[in-house]
């Protein structure tokens, strides 16, 4: 029976062929995207346990006597808004620990960069970056030590002394821990759970659609496979001989399509690993399999075709005259919206009732959104129902008519063929809601002139005493670039962290805003913009007047020299030369770049929402065709039939057409109003933000996608005119 069911698979003619075809196309692109979830999974973990030895300083000194300590000091530098690790050390003896990477530790005037820095400090000038660090570069950090090929790493070795004096402390130890399970929170990294949570929901968008596309693929020509079966029962072939034939054509196409995943997924790994899912790319090695994976995959999917196949051609397996006995599907009935009512609802309890615990608010909101998701893929046939039954109500032209008579009797076929654009459009509209509402209560890193062109370097009181006006360097203002050097006081009030500038010094610089009318002194931020740079672009902030008079303000200690440029090569000499001078406490840095560090990841999980918009749409689309090429395949004889009484051909494509974009339209509309239903909800329970409209690039994406879709619709319509015939209703 088995070498029976591999003649009719492989010698059943042109149809055959290209089931099996698109099977094994639906099959393979499945098998490649849940690969990469998988390595990205595997690949979080490595990139995470790499960021370890970087959070050494938190780790616990300990008294091992037969350890010589290290001095330890890590601060965060920048260059063009890219942020570089500095960690300066100084051994105390021979038996000091050595971080991974380094085949030693450096000793005074000697570095390690890794080598992406190493191809940085080669490309730039040497008073834009490379005098920073002293001394001389005496090789390149080792891969077991970066946690990413771009990160900007730098171990520069001094002396004890030195060290001491810039804040450092002693350990015995190089940290092993990842930051997922720092004991006493980590400096950098992430938490493994979270950001494998978040790549779990990415995955379960994209593989969703994928599913889709291998059902409605398993059902492509189902109507002709089940009288082709059902005339085999007739003739005297039993229920399980059924089963083997079906199960042989569904197991060959799967494991096609799997071997040409796994192929897939080896070709593409190099350029998904350039996929900043953490924020920073993957080493392509770190994209790996573990066996379990490979075999969950490998026997997974093809016994899940087998299944596929067998529910659908289930009829044919109950009964012989299963295919001949049709008769209308029964109406889907409207407790289909209890999962969605009940999603809404609570997510809806929640607003005043946030759980306290981070597990509790992952599963109060997970479960919601899931129910959302689960009600919308429910509750689609009984929206396609109404739908159509509106259209027929209201047709005036024969083909409205068909189409939502149709559509009405079958709604569960008609939604099935558009139900892979649910997840896309629920997930990307719940993903654009949140992150754009909260960016926008956060503060969105500012893109103004003044923000990214002025440096600033901070003189904090834990971090001794601060400078005199001699100490700095005269050097600065003869930079080719630089507009201005500003010295920011202290303000003795209260707010000792607002600082103190003359008016007649506000109106020389002329950027930073102005004082109010007859005010002589002003109170400014450290930086002289703080969270008020888009003011500042809009031609001009006023600060609040000081009760100090203009000749006490240079008497006040120095809380902050700012740097204002008209280039980035001034700009990065600038940081260099005061980053030299002063030492101690961080590196100077401009208002953007501070933002831009604490907006980052929600940029990220942006641009994962649209590769989830972008990836599922095509994919959709592909399932789209599928589906409307199987179904006129399946009506080519009643087509034809309508065709010999006189029905046009355009009116049979205005049928097809119609049957295709009423769910299409449905379930797009629902699909975005719930996300952003369900993103409000959030917002209001977790921030309390009400929810801010989408900007216009995400309604250009929807309809962008949405247009591809109706072409490929389009695209099938042709192919009604060679099937419908006056051979095929005689053949038939």
């Amino acid at each position: 029976m088995i070498r029976f069911a591999l003649r009719l698979s492989l010698s059943g003619g042109r149809e055959a062929a290209a089931r099996l075809v698109v099977i094994a196309t639906a099959v393979a692109l499945g098998v490649g995207m849940l690969l990469t979830t998988l390595a990205g999974m595997n690949a979080v973990g490595a990139q995470n346990q790499r960021y370890a030895w970087l959070n050494t300083a938190v780790a616990s000194p300990s008294s091992d006597p037969s350890v010589d300590p290290v001095w330890w000091l890590i601060r965060e530098d920048y260059h063009h808004g890219d942020s570089i690790g500095r960690v300066d050390l100084a051994a105390t003896g021979p038996d000091a620990p050595v971080p991974p990477g380094l085949p030693r530790l450096p000793g005074p005037g000697e570095y390690y960069v890794s080598p992406a820095l190493d191809e940085l400090l080669r490309a730039t000038p040497a008073a834009e970056l490379a005098d920073r660090f002293p001394g001389h570069g005496i090789g390149t950090i080792g891969q077991a030590a970066l946690p990413s090929p771009d990160s900007l790493l730098v171990v520069v070795g001094r002396t004890p002394a030195e060290l001491e004096q810039l804040g450092g402390q002693q350990v015995t130890q190089i940290m092993a821990t990842s930051p997922s399970n720092c004991p006493n929170g980590c400096y950098l990294g992430y938490n493994r759970d979270a950001m494998t949570l978040v790549l779990s929901v990415v995955a379960a968008a994209l593989l969703f659609p994928v599913l889709i596309f291998i059902g409605t693929a398993t059902r492509l020509a189902a109507t002709r496979r089940e009288q082709r079966f059902a005339a085999m029962r007739l003739v005297g072939a039993t229920p399980r001989q059924i089963s083997v034939i079906s199960a042989v054509e569904s197991t060959i196409a799967a494991a096609v399509g799997t071997a040409v995943g796994f192929g897939l997924f080896l070709a593409l790994r190099p350029a998904v690993a350039t996929i900043p899912f953490t924020g920073d790319r993957f080493f392509a090695a770190d994209l790996s399999l573990t066996a379990v994976d490979v075999l969950l995959v490998a026997l997974g999917i093809p016994l899940g075709a087998v299944v596929a196949s067998w529910l659908a051609l289930r009829r044919v397996q109950i009964s012989p005259l299963g295919v001949s006995r049709r008769v209308t599907p029964k109406p889907p009935r409207a407790w289909r919206l209890i999962p969605l009512v009940v999603g809404l609802a609570e997510l809806a309890y929640f607003i005043g009732r946030r759980p306290a615990s981070t597990n509790g608010q992952l599963t109060a909101y997970l479960s919601g959104f899931l129910l959302i998701l689960v009600g919308l893929v429910l509750a689609g046939p009984w929206l396609t129902m109404m739908g159509a039954r509106v259209m027929a109500g209201r047709a005036s032209r024969p083909a409205t008519l068909i189409a939502g008579r149709r559509l009405a009797d079958n709604p569960k076929a008609g939604f099935r063929s558009v139900s892979g654009l649910i997840v896309a459009l629920f997930v990307t509209s719940v993903a654009t809601g949140t992150i754009t509402t909260y960016v926008a209560n956060r503060t969105a890193p500012s893109t103004t002139e003044v923000a990214a062109t002025s440096l600033s370097k901070v003189f904090w009181p834990e971090d001794g005493p601060a400078p005199t006006a001699d100490q700095v360097p005269a050097g600065l203002a003869t930079i080719s670039g630089v507009r201005s050097v500003t010295l920011v006081r202290y303000n003795p009030e209260p707010d000792w962290w607002q600082g103190l500038v003359t008016c007649a010094e506000l109106d020389h610089l002329a950027v930073f805003g102005r004082c109010p009318a007859g005010a002589q002194v002003a109170e400014v931020p450290v930086d002289l913009i703080g969270l008020s740079a888009d003011d500042l672009a809009d031609g001009g902030y006023v600060w609040d007047a000081a009760d100090i008079a203009p000749g006490e303000v240079d008497r006040q200690p120095i809380l902050s020299v700012v740097v204002n440029t008209t280039s980035p090569s001034a700009f990065e000499q600038a940081r260099t030369i005061l980053g030299n001078a002063f030492p101690l406490g961080g590196f100077p840095a401009s208002g953007a770049e501070w933002e831009a560090n604490g907006a980052r990841q929600l940029v990220q999980f942006q641009q994962l929402a649209n590769v989830v918009m972008l990836a599922s749409l095509p994919i959709a689309g592909c399932s789209l065709a599928v589906s409307v090429a199987g179904g006129l395949s399946d009506r080519r004889r009643p087509f034809s039939m309508l065709r010999l009484t006189g029905v046009r051909l355009r009116t049979l494509r205005r049928v097809v057409a119609l049957e295709t974009v009423v769910p299409l339209l449905v379930v797009s509309v629902v699909a975005i109003g719930m996300g952003f239903l369900a993103a409000h909800l959030f917002l209001r329970a977790q921030l309390d933000y009400p929810l801010l409209a989408p900007k216009p690039s995400f309604w250009l994406l929807v309809a962008g996608g949405l247009v591809v879709s109706l072409g490929i619709v389009a695209s099938t319509l042709p192919l009604l005119g060679r099937i419908t015939g006056p051979e095929t209703a005689r053949n038939e």
